[in-house]
């Protein structure tokens, strides 16, 4: 039976399948396989350009003719590789066997006892796992980011100057702008990817047990570390941690889940500001003919893209949690509990990436509603009580912030009468009188 989203478990690979796919390239059972064979390769060439003397006659014209092999890697060659896992029951030697293959092919078989020479599954795992995760975030996730902080530039400059009441506690507040609170998002983000960013691709590439012993008692001579750190950096543009055991010890890459994780925990609280907001009728949402809000209620137009997101990132959040706590825990030398759960990363990046481009949708259907805006920060008066008792303690005069707060803290409205008497009747100059009658709810936004 030909495979369907209809027919997906995951709403990954089903429900969400056409915002995900471009991830397939990176994180699907196909693409780690192209990977593995890329570094397999690049490690073959490496050796070729070595001292290693049986290597010394290898023809380096062939060298693209080799690189095509990942380069122009097919799903005929996944089967492939599929097909001979079934009888070796190891991912990796599979890979080994199929390159082998390839070499006969090429009449190179005298040279195939150094593919995967004095290698583990690991070594080829944990490069290409990293070198797969840096490429979806440099190529798919970092742009999406970059839109998301593009989009909140734009409609924070445009409702920068647009007034409106804070809320403290849920509770009216000094006011600020619209544009601004949209302004906090954006530096969190854009922090946070600085600090992501900040964080090494690590590999672990280092022989059995991390000693290159293989390699060494093969080729004593060769300096094993200089040669790996340069084949990681030149070819990978990855980073090689200097002392491991089988594996990567990931604590680098639990780094990097945790920092997803808190822009992930950013774009939440924006989803749930945002949520908000549309609720007080701050913002009205663009209608698109045929959509529907409710079942039952005709009238609704519900801000769903901010709630899709929010759920997504909870998810994306709880598998980030469990790689970062988990991955860098491993009995002794090793134990297989990475390999299973590393199959899995694709998952929460997916997650973030359909969580991402929902909130754009939500950003991008948003429609200011001024008028209110304008009538909340007119039924609260009150907040302006803050800017009054500020005047007054220069002034001089006693206890300003009981005086204000006797004013105000009642069950009854405050308005612009109230204060307006409060204020004709203060013990001050004029001059400071006109410049308190000044202070509205609408100008009283600060700097």
């Amino acid at each position: 039976m030909k495979f369907s989203p209809l027919d997906a478990i995951s709403p990954i690979d089903g429900r969400y399948n056409s915002k995900t796919q471009e991830l397939q390239q990176y994180f699907s059972e196909s693409s780690l396989i192209k990977f593995r064979i890329q570094v397999e390769i690049e490690y073959f060439i490496a050796l070729c350009n070595s001292s290693i003397t049986q290597l010394n006659h290898f023809p380096s014209e062939k060298f693209e003719t080799l690189r095509k092999i990942y380069s122009n890697f097919s799903s005929e060659d996944a089967n492939r590789i599929k097909e001979i896992e079934s009888i070796t029951n190891h991912d990796v030697k599979a890979v080994e066997y199929f390159i082998k293959e390839k070499f006969d092919e090429l009449s190179l078989s005298e040279f195939n006892e150094f593919i995967h020479f004095g290698l583990t599954s690991q070594d080829i795992n944990n490069t290409a796992v990293p070198f797969s995760i840096k490429k979806a975030l440099e190529e798919v996730l970092y742009p999406e980011l970059t839109e998301l902080i593009k989009l909140l530039e734009k409609q924070a400059n445009s409702w920068k100057n647009i007034s409106m009441l804070a809320r403290t506690h849920g509770q009216a507040a000094s006011p600020t702008r619209m544009g601004k609170e949209i302004m906090v998002f954006i530096e969190r983000i854009k922090n946070q990817i600085k600090l992501l960013k900040n964080i090494p691709h690590s590999a672990k590439f280092g022989g059995a047990t991390g000693n290159f012993n293989a390699h060494h008692v093969a080729y004593p001579n060769i300096d094993w570390v200089k040669f790996a750190n340069s084949f990681l950096k030149e070819k990978l543009d990855i980073t090689r941690s200097q002392t491991t055991t089988q594996i990567e010890h990931y604590d680098h890459l639990a780094a990097l889940f945790d920092a997803l994780k808190r822009i992930n925990t950013i774009i939440i609280d924006l989803d749930r500001d945002f949520w908000t907001y549309i609720s007080m009728d701050y913002f009205k949402q663009k209608i698109k003919k045929g959509e529907v809000g409710s079942s039952a209620m005709p009238h609704k137009v519900n801000p769903i893209d901010f709630e899709n997101s929010e759920g997504n990132l909870g998810i994306a959040n709880a598998i980030f949690s469990h790689l970062s706590s988990k991955l860098p825990i491993s009995r002794l030398q090793r134990d297989l509990t990475d390999s299973t759960v590393l199959r899995n990363i694709g998952v929460p990046i997916a997650h973030s990436l359909i969580a991402i481009l929902s909130t754009q949708k939500g950003l991008d259907k948003l429609l200011l509603n001024q008028s209110a805006i304008e009538k909340d920060l007119e039924n609260n008066w009150a907040v302006v009580a803050e800017a009054v008792q500020t005047i007054l303690r220069r002034e001089g005069v006693a206890n300003p912030y009981e005086m204000l707060k006797e004013l105000t803290r009642k069950n009854e409205q405050i308005t612009a009468v109230t204060m307006r008497d409060f204020i004709s009747k203060l013990s001050v100059s004029d001059k400071v009188k006109s410049e308190l009658l000044e202070i509205t709810p609408q100008n009283y936004t600060g700097v």
